[in-house]
């Protein structure tokens, strides 16, 4: 088969669509919410700063949101209590899914390519105090030409990256170039900038932009030999996540985990190739700079979620900070 074909004609085994889903595709949790992936069972799970802000909340972390705040009572920085929290969710993380847990670095560290590192080196640290292998972590990282170049130096230390907010073919090139073992391209996110900039409020999964990126970073991906995983993330529809069946992991929300698994009908594999061998040049920095100038949705978005991760970093240690109700 062509390594850029797809198979439309093949249906997966299971009883329900998130079953069938699990059979083709890795099934990564897109939470921190302890309940929902014990009923969901994913092998994996991510988090980022606002899913960490939002599980933070949740009543299961309520013991170890007030011990977080006793830390910085004692004096610790306010960037180190948010570190050891984050740490302290995944590794209750750990004990639930038998695969990796990815965890963020500080988005605001995002064009500081050292700070990235040493943070990244911290992070994989207090894992390990706590008794989690770094086999079991992937460092996120924002996909800048920064945040792949740390990517690159930490995967040669045995660090795995998941290079995160991916908007486009040529960061997806550069960060499989760096050596990444994950990528995470968004789709949703992707199709809500093009909804605003050409008032199409609808799109068929055919004609749904943010889907035919990540189908055109697949086919790329398989027909040049690029060993980076993808994994399918940022989506607003269980419709969106049954379009990229068959890619390497899908990462979802709560929500459509419920509405896959509410679903008895057949999910047919969308995606499907074989790896080739063909051979391109590496991607320069001024092309990896330009390629989001000259792409605006892809320029705004990454620059968006950059700033939206720091802010609900920022609200962290507010939450952190406040007094305990």
């Amino acid at each position: 088969m062509n390594s850029a074909q797809t198979l439309t004609d093949q249906t997966a085994v299971g009883t329900n669509k998130l079953q069938q889903l699990k059979a083709v595709s890795v099934v990564v949790a897109d939470t921190g919410d302890i309940e929902a992936i014990r009923e969901y069972q994913p092998r994996d799970c991510t988090t980022n700063p606002s899913l960490i802000l939002k599980a933070a909340q949740l009543p299961a972390y309520a013991g170890l949101l007030s011990e977080a705040r006793g830390w910085l009572r004692d004096g610790q920085s306010v960037d180190d209590v948010i570190d050891r929290l984050t740490v302290r969710i995944g590794t209750e993380l750990t004990r639930i899914v038998p695969g990796d847990v990815s965890t963020e670095v500080d988005a605001r560290l995002s064009f500081d390519r050292d700070a990235m590192l040493q943070r990244a080196r911290h992070l994989i640290a207090l894992y390990e105090q706590n008794g989690v292998g770094r086999e079991r972590i992937l460092i996120k990282l924002a996909a800048t030409w920064e945040g792949i170049r740390a990517a690159e130096v930490l995967e040669k230390e045995g660090i795995r990256c998941n290079l995160t907010l991916i908007f486009g073919l040529t960061q997806a090139i550069a960060c499989a170039q760096a050596g990444a073992y994950l990528i995470s391209p968004f789709v949703g996110r992707i199709t809500d900038w093009y909804k605003k900039s050409t008032g199409t409020q609808t799109y068929s999964v055919e004609e749904d932009p943010g889907l035919n990126s990540v189908r055109e970073i697949y086919a790329h991906f398989k027909a040049h030999g690029y060993p980076t995983v993808i994994m399918g993330a940022s989506f607003r529809s269980a419709a969106q996540v049954e379009a990229l069946a068959g890619c390497d992991r899908l990462t979802v929300s709560p929500q459509l985990l419920g509405e896959l698994a509410a679903d008895t009908g057949p999910l047919t594999v969308k995606l499907n190739a074989e790896m080739g061998s063909e051979k391109e040049d590496a991607i320069t920095e001024a092309q990896y700079r330009y390629s989001l100038a000259e792409d605006a949705m892809a320029g705004e978005k990454l620059n968006e979620g950059i700033r939206s991760f720091a802010a609900d970093t920022e609200k962290l240690g507010a939450l952190l900070a406040s007094p305990q109700a």
